[in-house]
């Protein structure tokens, strides 16, 4: 089931995706039986909330759905689908780990690139250094991020003046419709209402001398991140969430088609690590880690004021952004 908000006739409503366009959800609910519409005051609006109501419910919407007549105005905005109350990004595959490595030494110490390059081709193996860390094999990681910059469909970023080598990121993003506390990978999987594609924007220069401070990600990863303005519900993504097919276009051009394979934790081995002795709650944000190929520190191909980036991933949707540049540019 696809699920957007929009502002309409001056309020906010959910829509439903029904096979001739979008339904608002008061339409669709007022169809139900009276079991299924004792809570729809809070769904009309709230996606997350209405992605934590049984099963049952939302096969009934889908079928009501499916068989009504569009109804969306011409003149309605789209909006931020939910509100994340919180933002975690995991780093769930190596193989993007290891490249994005590659890709930080050619950028920032070219110098040493042809030495890394003639080891692993005397080798056939990976540099060692350019490997995740050993807790990184142990554990789940993740960094904390600006849960309230979030762009979407369509909307223009701002080229941070303080960077000279923007970055994106094509990520799987999750929303939690259920809160958790010490769960079991099956629990935390369980507890996924929805999919957006996610766009996880990143000031590399920055970034590289961030890390090298013994902190994580502040000022390279905080500024901005896009997200779809379709959500997914969780039924339609998590069975095929290993095997899914992206793609990363530039200025139209096709550049990298990367896809989610050879996770190192699933989905709820990750979830359920965040919630070791600390409670989780409807409406925090997940990101995977970018997949495979999935980024421009990986092909070369950062982003310059003008760029028009587009992302996407099959079975969840599409995402475009357009960079702008910044009045105050500065080294």
């Amino acid at each position: 089931m696809d699920l957007r908000r929009v502002r309409e006739a001056g309020r906010e409503v959910v829509q439903v995706a029904g096979l001739q366009g979008w339904v608002a959800l008061p339409e669709v609910l007022a169809r139900l039986s009276p079991q299924c519409r004792e809570r729809a005051a809070r769904w009309t609006t709230d996606i997350v909330a209405f992605l934590s109501a049984p099963a049952s419910v939302h096969a009934e919407v889908e079928r009501v759905a499916a068989a009504m007549p569009a109804a969306a105005p011409a003149d309605a905005t789209v909006l931020l689908p939910f509100e994340p109350r919180s933002y975690r990004d995991f780093m769930l595959f190596e193989r993007h780990a290891v490249d994005a490595a590659r890709g930080f030494v050619r950028m920032f110490w070219p110098r040493l690139s042809p030495c890394v390059g003639l080891y692993e081709a005397i080798t056939r193996t990976t540099f060692p250094p350019l490997r995740p860390k050993p807790l990184w094999y142990r554990q789940p990681i993740y960094y904390m991020g600006n849960h309230l910059a979030f762009a979407i469909d369509g909307a223009t970023i701002s080229l941070p003046s303080y960077t000279h080598a923007l970055d994106y990121e094509l990520e799987i993003g999750l929303v939690l419709a259920h809160g958790l506390l010490d769960a079991s990978p099956a629990e935390a999987e369980a507890a996924i209402g929805g999919f957006v594609v996610l766009n996880d924007f990143s000031a590399r220069d920055v970034q590289q001398q961030e890390m090298q401070s013994g902190f994580g990600p502040q000022k390279s990863k905080h500024f901005c991140n896009a997200i779809s303005t379709t959500v997914v519900s969780a039924d339609r993504v998590l069975p095929h969430w290993r095997t899914l097919r992206g793609y990363v276009r530039l200025n139209g051009e096709l550049i990298a088609e990367p896809m989610s394979v050879e996770p190192h934790w699933s989905l709820g081995e990750a979830i359920a690590h965040a919630s070791r002795s600390e409670r989780l709650y409807a409406g925090e944000f997940f990101g995977s880690g970018t997949l495979p190929g999935g980024s421009g520190i990986e092909t070369g191909r950062l982003l310059s004021a003008g760029d028009v980036i587009e992302i996407g991933i099959d079975r969840i949707g599409r995402l475009k952004n357009f960079i702008v540049g910044s009045e105050e540019a500065r080294p």
